[in-house]
């Protein structure tokens, strides 16, 4: 009760300051108030394309650049990782301010290596991507009376074998008055004054807040003679109308290049809290949502089934032995078969024992990773507006978890040979050292690709240098804090001796392995829907946001592997085999095998403009780097849920 009494009050206390506060925005979400005059700054992210996958600076291009010059904005390790190279540029507006023909850059001579650089990206169909108080630029375009909705705009278009280059942009700019002064007043912003202005009275002058910003692009041919007495920002004499279903300016070698562009401001209802809306709306929502829902409702209803059979099928098995007498208990081992005949091997130690227990504890580590990853992004705490939130906030909690890895790893080990702790550093070092390894050396050879081809895709080298730092004075002290902890927790005793000279395993009618290869096909239909929306917002650019349900599907997808896995074991040693250890781990863990068919599958059916050996091979090194950490996950699921279980079995009865 006491501690019911002290859950009460905690809730009660949030509830409170939710009132108090009339509202409550999380860390990097609060809004920006600029008063009418205020200077709007655009931003540039990393040009992508689905075509190829690999991202390149925006200045890669002969496009204006800024008066101040090129200036990297404060970035995250998550954004580094993933690519984003977010810089300042040469766009710029004034709040509430209409303009119209301003020209950034009067005039440029495209040389020889700028056309040919402009003519690949235009063939690869790369895409601008701006950004304004936070928000990427949407652009809107009308197909068979349907809007659709694209983030960011085509650097240009071939048509009959000459390339346009979309030079004149006409910006959209949703306001909406701003109403959360008090929080405003006290949290500030990043990107605007520290203080609410206000006039000679003391009373706060009218701000307003960037709720929306969309952009069409046009191809427009600018006068050269009209450009020659203009500056940056100076407006072009004769009026440019945007039409963006017509082009007119082709590019040629040698020939001037303009730029120019046009801003509107546009009063909206959507308020603040709701300007993510538009990024987020999923087209057929409804048909996605009953598609997985019908899948999570198939899989609960076998899952149900099996764990109901198997329960009272063990049950039924221990009852009838207990109520034996030890005459018939022993002259029923003597005539029947079972998981009773194993006892003195079942504990047998498994081969590999240091791989095994070295799998197992990195399995805690990302699955606890995932875990507190994905709650505290269904909290909110890791949503699309805070870019590479997500990746660090995985790479934080991989990096504490290391004490989990350790402590499991060596725990393991010493349970396997009955309490004996020596040899725990060195199962404390392979924890630390097998999945990060084989992860840096994927990643190693997918940056000297993205090196070579010139992308803000691969990793800086001194990114490389802060990672390895992360893995050697912070993951691998954890890990081996946890191995030292696991050293002198007490091992787990087994129930029954196992015999020194090891039982011989009768044929088997079918080969065990491709039970366990099968076994996998449960787990992958618990995630296969939601790991389509997960492959569409890392390859073709959609923002993921559902992550409560994600969550959902991660608890479901836990308790499948942990059912499979008690089932596979269990058939295992009623025909008398006794190496149940690897085949436990595999039972679960295969579902791997079926995520990383279905990434080849989503390569050739979902990915079919990627071009190039360089793409494909990203594609697949990513892909094997996913479906590792996701087979340790999901083997240390079942291992641990069968080991529980066997130990559980073999306790329950007494057998001498």
């Amino acid at each position: 009760m006491e501690l019911f009494d002290k859950f009460k009050i905690w809730v009660l206390f949030i509830l409170v300051i939710f009132e108090l506060g009339h509202g409550f925005y999380l860390p990097g979400s609060y809004p920006h108030k600029y008063v009418v005059g205020d200077t709007l700054s655009v931003k540039v992210n990393s040009l992508t394309s689905i075509e190829t996958e690999i991202p390149y600076s925006y200045y890669s291009l002969p496009f204006c650049k800024p008066q101040e010059g090129v200036k990297d904005s404060a970035e995250n390790l998550g954004e580094l990782l993933v690519g984003d190279r977010i810089e300042n540029s040469p766009y710029r507006f004034k709040m509430y301010t209409n303009e119209t023909e301003i020209v950034v850059c009067p005039s440029r001579v495209l040389s020889g290596e700028d056309f040919k650089i402009l003519k690949e990206r235009i063939d690869e169909m790369y895409q601008v991507n701006l950004i304004l108080d936070n928000l990427p630029a949407i652009r809107y375009t009308k197909k068979d009376g349907y809007f659709l909705r694209w983030n960011g705009y085509p650097v240009g278009i071939k048509i009959q074998g000459k390339y346009y280059v979309f030079n004149h942009l006409k910006f959209t700019v949703l306001v909406h008055k701003f109403e959360e002064t008090n929080v405003a007043r006290v949290m500030g912003a990043g990107d605007s004054a520290d203080m609410i202005p206000t006039d000679k009275k003391g009373s706060e002058i009218p701000g307003y807040m960037v709720v929306g910003f969309e952009v069409v692009p046009c191809s427009f041919k600018h006068d050269a003679a009209a450009m020659k007495n203009l500056k940056m920002y100076g407006k072009y004499p004769s009026g440019i109308k945007c039409d963006p279903t017509a082009v007119a300016m082709d590019i040629k070698e040698n020939e001037p290049l303009a730029f120019s562009y046009e801003v509107a401001f546009v009063e909206s209802d959507i308020k603040w809290p709701s300007r993510w809306d538009a990024y987020l709306k999923m087209e057929g929502a409804k048909v996605h949502w009953f598609s997985i829902l019908n899948s999570l409702m198939v899989i609960t209803f076998l899952a149900g089934i099996v764990f109901v059979i198997f329960l009272r099928t063990v049950r039924r098995d221990l009852t009838h032995y207990e109520d034996l007498d030890k005459e018939a208990q022993a002259q029923m081992n003597e005539e029947l078969s079972g998981w009773k005949l194993v006892v003195g091997d079942v504990f047998r130690a498994p081969s590999y024992p240091s791989l095994l227990c070295v799998m197992v504890g990195d399995g805690v580590q990302i699955l606890g990773m995932a875990v507190v990853t994905i709650l505290f992004a269904a909290l909110g705490f890791m949503s699309p507006a805070a870019r590479g939130t997500l990746i660090t906030g995985m790479i934080f909690f991989y990096l504490l978890l290391g004490i989990a890895a350790g402590y499991v790893a060596v725990r393991m080990w010493r349970t396997i040979y009955c309490g004996n702790h020596k040899g725990w550093v060195s199962v404390s070092w392979k924890a630390a050292c097998f999945f990060p390894g084989i992860s840096f050396l994927i990643l190693t050879t997918l940056n000297f690709l993205l090196w070579g081809s010139h992308s803000t895709g691969a990793i800086p080298f001194s990114l490389f240098v802060i990672l390895i730092l992360l893995w050697f004075c912070i993951s691998v002290p954890l890990t081996l804090i946890g191995g030292y902890f696991g050293a002198k927790a007490p091992h787990i005793e087994y129930p029954v001796r196992t015999n020194q000279i090891p039982r011989e395993i009768p044929p088997q009618k079918y080969p065990s392995w491709l039970l366990v290869f099968g076994a996998g096909t449960l787990p992958f239909g618990t995630l296969f829907i939601e790991l389509f929306f997960i492959m569409s917002s890392i390859w073709l650019g959609q923002v993921y946001y559902v992550f409560g349900f994600l969550f959902v599907v991660l608890i479901l997808l836990v308790v499948v592997c942990a059912e499979v896995s008690l089932v596979l074991t269990y058939m295992h040693i009623c025909v008398e085999d006794w190496k149940w250890w690897w085949k436990s781990f595999f039972a679960s863990g295969s579902v791997a095998i079926y995520i990383f068919l279905y990434s080849i599958n989503y390569l050739v059916f979902d990915l079919k403009s990627l071009s190039g050996p360089v793409s494909a091979t990203l594609y697949l090194g990513y892909s094997l780097f996913m479906v590792l950490a996701v087979m340790l996950a999901t083997g240390t699921v079942g291992f641990l849920s069968s080991f529980w279980f066997v130990h559980y079995l073999f306790s329950s009865v007494k057998l001498d």
